[in-house]
């Protein structure tokens, strides 16, 4: 099974991967990275590892390990 493994250093906060997720498995509860910028937190029970996230992210945050 693939896992899915968040840079949150990366993280610019934009959202994409936010609004991409149908299973509504990221959030970004307002938790800032080092740079200030509101990272993305994952509910790995609600996410089924489809890559939606990985495909519309601009900054490179997730990797899918297998």
């Amino acid at each position: 099974m693939q896992k899915l493994k968040l840079n949150i250093e990366r993280c610019k906060g934009c959202g994409y991967c936010v609004d991409a997720c149908k299973q509504k498995a990221l959030s970004q509860p307002g938790q800032l990275n080092k740079k200030g910028y509101s990272i993305v937190v994952a509910d790995e029970e609600k996410c089924i590892q489809c890559g939606m996230c990985y495909r519309m992210c601009p900054d490179c945050v997730f990797e899918i390990l297998e």
